[in-house]
Parts: structure tokens; sequence; C-alpha cells
């Protein structure tokens, strides 16, 4: 037989069959994996595919099996299950392909069909790791990404990850991390846009005793704690050149110096870096080096906003009000059809953390059990609410005159700088509009940062960072978080 479909659901096996058969596919059909097993006793097929939950044996300890007696045959792991481990187990098993259901049957056939032309699949082995951050998404590009993982688990390369703030970069960076070969050494985590630029070096290569003003003692930096694990650089994009300069070096030679150090240590660690911004038009304007950015740049995993992403929102806040109500160990909240709704609608500039927030704040806030509309924040059940309220009786369903002044006045500025001759009018434009935005927010807040950071869509850090920057001196004094 050349094709063999395991699967307890009769349902799926017929979807396939008929499929198998238009396509002049010979197959056959098996209601469990022990069932299988029993037939591999007497004869071999080309090509299975199997679910990967069922009473009995469960397709991932099949494809164990059939990888130790068969490790030539190419077998497809089929799930209902969108989270990271199904996918990463699949693939560390040596799956040839991760088939999330519901599938399309005709690209189920062509997977099929594909892996019927490639023969000899080499086998991925490796140790399905426990406690794994939470990953878990049905759409295609979360799916992708998860592919991704579990075809990176047996490599040391570096990886860029790229996204929006909010999108879980760390958390695929650990994700990386904990289904590779070095998960069993640290994985550290550095925020390059936290740390003040003239205490990056130390943090990153450490320094020698009496290196400078302060320095009583050596210090070990993030590369050494790291050695032989898992370095994880985000906000790569903030990086200030001179240390651009000394990671290139690192990367390229593999050892580095302590700050004020004359032996050079040797760097065996993995560096994953991540970035919300466009490093190609940083490269463009001078301000990332172009040769550490090809360093980086060896694999790019993107991911998603939520927006993008819409049909997992059910998915992921269900788990996040079940994890805050874990924590605060009280029964989980449940979203009636019309809040559910309501937060599938919403646009969350601040993708997953927005998210997440969200539900902690339905959990500690909702009066009962069952959530309802009128028990969410007042964001989500106005949006628009702010805007409407500024424009005049008369002129609803109108723009509103007043909320277009700020972008004529914009596109006035930029034509008089143009005029001038003036150049890097964005960046200039840029500093003075996020200074406007974290004015108004912190005042908003009565000065607590990190529901100022929230509503911004950025970290608490990254706003500390900014204030600090740009000098706003009354709220760097602000002790409010």
């Amino acid at each position: 037989m050349a094709v063999w479909i395991i699967d307890d659901d009769k349902a799926i096996r017929w979807v396939l069959e008929k499929a198998l058969a238009r396509s002049a596919i010979a197959y056959q059909s098996f209601s469990s994996a022990d069932d299988a097993l029993g037939a591999l006793a007497e004869t071999t097929p080309q090509v299975m595919i199997c679910d990967i939950r069922m009473p009995g044996t469960d397709g991932l300890k099949f494809l164990a099996q059939v990888k130790i007696e068969h490790p030539q045959v190419p077998v497809i792991i089929m799930t209902a299950h969108a989270d990271l481990d199904s996918a990463v187990s699949a693939f560390q098993g040596g799956a040839f392909e991760y088939l999330p259901k519901p599938f399309d049957i005709d690209q189920a056939v062509e997977l099929i069909e594909r892996a019927l032309a490639e023969t000899g699949q080499s086998a991925a082995s490796g140790a399905v790791q426990e406690e794994l951050p939470a990953l878990l998404g049905q759409a295609p590009a979360m799916q992708d990404v998860f592919r991704a993982i579990g075809r990176l688990s047996q490599s040391s390369v570096t990886v860029l990850i790229t996204g929006e703030s909010g999108t879980g970069k760390e958390r695929v960076a650990e994700a990386l991390h904990r289904h590779s070969t070095r998960a069993s050494r640290p994985f550290i985590a550095l925020n390059t846009a936290a740390i003040p630029k003239d205490l990056l070096e130390s943090e990153l290569f450490g320094h020698e005793k009496g290196a400078f003003t302060g320095a009583q003692a050596t210090r070990r930096g993030r590369f050494e704690e790291a050695e032989g694990g898992t370095l994880f650089l985000d906000e790569i994009g903030d990086m200030p050149t001179e240390l651009q300069t000394r990671l290139l070096r690192v990367l390229s030679d593999g050892h580095f110096y302590r700050v004020g150090g004359h032996t050079p240590i040797k760097a065996n660690v993995r560096v994953i870096a991540a970035t919300h911004q466009h490093l190609e038009d940083r490269v463009r304007l001078g301000l990332f080096r172009e040769d550490l950015f090809h360093r980086l740049n060896v694999i790019r995993l993107r991911l998603p906003p939520l927006r993008e992403r819409c049909e997992d929102i059910p998915l992921l806040a269900r788990y996040f009000l079940q994890k805050s109500a874990s924590s605060l160990t009280v029964d989980p909240k449940r979203l009636s059809p019309a809040a559910m709704q309501c937060i599938c609608d919403y646009d969350y500039p601040g993708n997953v953390r927005q998210l997440e927030n969200l539900c902690q704040w339905i959990t500690v806030m909702a009066p009962g059990q069952t959530v309802e509309i009128s028990d969410l924040p007042p964001e989500l059940k106005s949006p628009q609410l702010e805007v409407e309220s500024s424009v005049h009786p008369q002129s609803v369903g109108q723009p509103s005159a007043r909320a277009n002044d700020w972008t004529q006045g914009l596109a006035e500025e930029v034509r008089r700088r143009l005029d001038a001759g003036e150049s890097g009018i964005i960046d200039s434009l840029t500093q003075r509009f996020e200074e406007c935005c974290i004015r108004a927010s912190l005042t908003h807040t009565a000065g607590r940062k990190m529901e100022a950071a929230q509503l911004l869509g950025w970290g608490r850090n990254t706003l500390t960072r900014k204030i600090q920057e740009m000098g706003l001196s009354a709220f760097h004094d602000s002790n409010k978080y």
C-alpha cells in the first residue's frame, strides 16, 4: 500500500480516502496506531499520515516506533491542537511535516504527493522539553513559526526575530533555546534598549577590576553567563554603533575581551536577536552596521501582529484567563459569546501582551464568573467614543475638522523643512511626536509609567529609557509604576 491513513476519527479517514482515490493514490486506513503497528510486521507503506492524539498508542509514540524500525518512511502528523508542543514534538520525532486541523484537503494531498516523491527523509531526534513558554496559534503565520522552531531544533544557527512590540519575540527565543541541543545550558536575555549606553558594554562583556571608576571587582558579562547556551539580545536595533562593532567581532572571531581586559575569552554562545524596527532602513540611514545585519539575519522569523491572526484571539483569551486565574488561585472567568466577539473585534495595538493584560484586568475587575460586554473596559466597548465626542452634533458621520488639524499641521511643517533644505526630517519629527505621546499618556495616567507604557504599546523599560534620553526630568523623577 502506498499511503496509510491512521486516525480514530472516521470522518477524517473518509475525507482523505476520497481525496486520495481521486488522485489515483493507493491507500489503507487504520482506526488506531496499534492496528497500524501490527500491520507493519507484514508490509511497509511509502507514506503515513497519522493523528497525534488517539486512544491507545498516540501519534508521537507511533512516530517514534516507526522511526526506529522504518526510518526511511515519511510520516505526516495531524493534530487539532494548535500548540507549540505538538509542532516541535512532531519535528523532533522525525515527522516529515506537521498538518494542523482543520486542513485544506487539496493541500493535504499535495503534501502527501511530496512525501511520496521524497523518500529516505532523515529522522530528527531530541527530548521533548517540559514547561514551555505559552505559544499558541491556529493562524497559518503562527504555524509557520512553529514549523521553523521545530526545524531549527537541531541547529545553533543565529536567528533574527522581527515583529511589533508585544508579539512575543522573547517567548519565541525561549522556545528556540528549550528545543535546541543547548537546552541544558543557560538562556540569558538582555534588552539592549533598557541599558544605558555607558553601561551596556560592561553588561555584555563584563569588566576587570579597576577598569573604570566604581569597578571594584571583576564582573562576568552576559556572554560569559550564557556560555554553552543562548544569549537573547532584544531590541538589537537600538544598540550603539560602537557596540555593534564589538558584537560583530564576537560573532566573526568567536572570542571577546572584558572591559579593561587583555586576555581573549572564547564565546561558545548562540545569539538570537530581536527587533521591532526595520533594520534594513536603519542600515540605509547609517544607524546599523550592514555587516552585522547580515551576520544576524541568517534565519529570520517574523511574528505576525495580533490583528493578522484574529482567529487566535479566542484561543489566547481562554489561555490567559486560565493563567490569570491560576496565579490568583480563583476560578477562571468565562466570556459570553457577545463579550468574546467584542474582544475579537478590537485592534490590539499592543498585540498579544495587550490581550494578556486585558485578561488579567478581566480576572480582577469583572464582577461575575460570566463576563458580558458591560463588564469589559471602556476602550473595548466604545473604541470610537473619544473621537465621536469631539464631533459636533451637526457633523455626525463626517470627519472632525479638529481631528485633521494635526496632520495638516504636520504636512505644513514637513514642507517648511523641505523648502529650507533640511535633512533627517523623519528622526527629528518622530522624536517630537514620541515626546508628545509620552507627556500626554503620563498626564492621563497621573504619572504611572507602567500603565502609560501599556497604553502606548511599549514596555516600561522602553518608556523609561525614552524619558531619560529626552530629558523629561519631571517624569524621570517619578516613582509611579
